[in-house]
């Protein structure tokens, strides 16, 4: 019976709830609002990615204008107040009433999803800003937004809050501010005449104040992203001038104590682009790959009526690649479409690349004699190792997968970019002239190097999985590993020295903290052959006790250890030593790195002994700066307590007992570690390039420079 009951229930429940969902409940969200309502669909996030991604699609805008030779000057201002402003010399928003809608260009812009210029072709036969949401986009997303437009002599006007077209009283004093009180237009919008415009002038001027509503507190505008996109930019659009001004007074930034302003102008196009990126010894020069191709598409056209109705057209797509070649091993490829940057590829670089390693191997099976190839094939890492490629594609009306435009999903788009790279680049390989035909005799020397290295580490690999209890004996013999067999609580230290590794033993935890110690200074892998590094005892020993393999092969699942810590002596040797080994890790395990499964010890400088009356044990009391110490001195002095004398400063790991050691840097319940983390791979590579490469001028000039501020009492002497 109680049965039946609860079965009654649980059916009368379920009616109940299927009846309470009816149409009324679906939400219809119209325009802007469905903007603000899902801003990631449009922007991706809300954090400082989204706020930047907001920048760039007025900035992009702007360079649509250049891209159709209509603007060379383009300014973008960082305000203190959190605005930003973009300028450009463009022949301006159009100010004339669309006929469709009935509301002038400026306010259809600003307010209209999908709606724009750049749908039929007639204005751009190429642009960044495809799915006519940019500016809408950003105004929806705005506290407030103001736009202003030269044209025809004249000088129009038009605010709006939050994406309602408004009138803001401050906008004739010039004290903006989006709290200020805000009128919305009832009835119509009026775009409205704020002034004269010198003849001949044309232009648009965007100012905008992201929503913090919907944006998060602690979002902010990039400046180093800022200057990077606009360096890239003027690479892509010779002759286009862009002036970054940054008014905001952030500390740790250029403009900390005022006003800073950065000027980019580049006529060498993507081949300059290419040598910026480069940052090792070229092979080759730098060769341009260019060609176009046509396609058809099927695509809906509004027709006069109104009716989308579906047409076959023919599209043009221009193909312009840079490539060159040099001593290093990591790759560099930076893809473009209509100068928006596609970060994850598409078909464009899906193209190259097929291209590339097609052509490669007809090559090395045509020389294979000489070459000494024998019956192998090269595969695309051994072709992309120390190249620097920029890929730029230009069509009408690419398809992109999402709003961010980050891949390219045009397919025709691979067939063209293929056809031209494997004409243009065979080409450049079978060259008669004397200087390409020398370069392209290094260039396949190169590649079958990369081969060989690639087949002696795959073999090499075999044995650097990580071993059972039976096969442990394989393992180095100075290895004191651990014996839990748990990744995430065992940890490796790799420790400086034999004498240092003494102390380590008493200190540790045997349960789950490994020792390894190495010999002093190993191997400099910047400048080293990938050949040279798997013959260095040092580094082979670490990458075959981690156990994860090296470089490409690199399988981070494999890893023995959930952390690597560098332990070692609180000196500069202990310091050019911690780098050389992140110098290893950064070029040959970077997955560990970027996992954040890499520390660095922090062993203290200094211990302090505090005597204490009678019986009682003496304080101990450890420090880790100079400034540290003394302030900690002068604090027991103030207070009258007795130090012993003199203070013991360590020069070593060696120095401490088995107990010091583990309270200070082994023990995780007192130790400091300080991760090693990746923010930005790009400037990581230009470090460790400037630190550990072989280009010492360079590398002499930062010594020079950071020279006035190194402290001095750091320095044994």
């Amino acid at each position: 019976m109680a049965t039946a009951t609860a079965t009654t229930a649980k059916k009368a429940a379920t009616s109940k709830s299927s009846s309470d969902y009816s149409a009324h409940h679906l939400q219809v969200l119209e325009g802007l609002e469905a903007v603000r309502k899902r801003p990631g669909m449009y922007i991706g996030s809300t954090d400082s990615r989204g706020l930047m991604h907001c920048l760039w699609e007025i900035i992009d805008n702007a360079v649509d204008e250049a891209l159709a030779g209509e603007c060379d000057h383009i300014e973008v201002i960082l305000y203190k107040d959190g605005s930003v402003e973009v300028r450009d010399n463009g022949r301006g928003i159009p100010v004339d009433i669309e006929p469709r809608t009935g509301l002038t260009g400026v306010e259809v812009v600003f307010t209209k999803l999908h709606a724009g210029g750049k749908f039929g072709g007639g204005s751009y036969t190429a642009s960044g800003g495809l799915h006519g949401v940019g500016a809408s986009v950003v105004n929806a997303l705005s506290s407030r937004l103001d736009v202003e437009v030269d044209r025809a002599g004249k000088t129009y006007a038009m605010s709006f809050r939050r994406g309602e077209p408004g009138y803001f009283p401050d906008v004739a004093t010039g004290e903006k501010d989006p709290e200020h009180e805000f009128t919305p237009y009832e009835r119509s919008s009026e775009l409205a005449v704020v002034g004269k415009a010198k003849r001949g002038v044309t232009g648009t001027r965007v100012r905008y104040w992201a929503d913090h509503q919907i944006f998060l507190r602690d979002a902010r505008f990039d400046y180093d992203q800022l200057l990077s996109r606009a360096r890239q930019t003027s690479f892509l659009v010779p002759g286009l001038t862009l002036v970054i001004r940054d008014e905001r007074r952030l500390p740790g930034t250029p403009g900390a104590e005022g006003p800073h302003e950065e000027t980019f102008l580049h006529d060498g196009g993507i081949s300059e682009f290419a040598e910026f990126l480069a940052t090792d010894p070229a092979v080759t020069d730098v060769w341009r790959l260019q060609g176009t191709g046509t396609f058809t598409e099927t695509v809906p056209v509004l027709d006069a009526k109104g009716h989308m109705s579906p047409t076959e057209v023919e599209r043009e797509c221009a193909v312009d690649i840079a490539v060159r070649w040099g001593t290093g091993y990591d790759a560099k490829l930076s893809s473009f479409v209509n100068i928006i940057a596609t970060p994850k590829g598409g078909t464009h670089v899906t193209g190259f690349e097929q291209a590339l390693l097609k052509v490669f191997r007809k090559q090395l099976e045509v020389n294979s004699r000489r070459l000494k190839v024998g019956g192998d094939k090269p595969e695309k890492d051994d072709v992309l190792a120390g190249l620097t490629a920029v890929v730029t594609v230009r069509l009408a009306e690419p398809q992109f997968e999402g709003q961010t435009k980050e891949v390219l999903g045009t397919n025709a788009v691979r067939a063209i970019v293929a056809k031209v790279v494997e004409t243009e680049l065979t080409a450049m390989l079978t060259s008669t002239k004397r200087g390409e035909k020398a370069q392209a005799a290094l260039l396949l020397e190169k590649v079958v190097a990369e081969m060989k290295s690639r087949i002696s580490a795959r073999l090499h690999k075999e044995t650097q999985r990580r071993k059972n209890a039976l096969e442990s004996s394989s393992l180095p013999a100075k290895l004191a590993d651990c014996r839990s067999t748990d990744v995430e609580k065992s940890e490796l230290f790799i420790v400086e020295g034999d004498s240092a590794l003494g102390t380590a033993k008493l200190a540790r935890s045997s349960d789950y903290q490994a020792l390894l110690p190495i010999r002093g200074k190993i191997l400099n892998v910047q400048k080293a052959s990938v050949t040279d590094m798997l013959k260095n005892a040092e580094c082979a020993a670490i990458i075959q006790v981690i156990g994860a393999g090296s470089g490409r092969s690199f399988d981070l699942d494999a890893a023995r250890y959930g952390k690597v810590i560098i332990m070692t002596d609180a000196d500069v040797d202990g310091a050019h030593i911690r780098t050389l080994l992140l110098t290893l890790f950064f070029r040959y395990m970077r997955p560990l790195v970027e996992a954040g499964r890499v520390y660095a010890a922090v062993p203290p400088l200094h211990r302090i002994e505090v005597v204490n009356p009678g019986s009682k044990k003496n304080e101990l009391i450890y420090t880790y700066s100079e400034g540290e110490m003394r302030k900690t001195v002068a604090s027991l002095n103030k207070r009258g307590r007795n130090i012993k004398q003199p203070l013991q400063r360590y020069k070593g790991l060696g120095e401490m007992d088995a107990d010091q050691l583990a309270e200070t840097t082994m023990d995780p319940r007192h130790r400091t570690l300080r991760r090693v983390t990746l923010k930005d791979a790009e400037l990581a590579e230009r470090m460790f390039d400037l630190l550990m490469g072989n280009d010492v001028g360079p590398r002499k000039d930062f010594i020079v420079e950071s020279a006035a501020g190194l402290d001095r009492e750091r320095i044994d002497a």
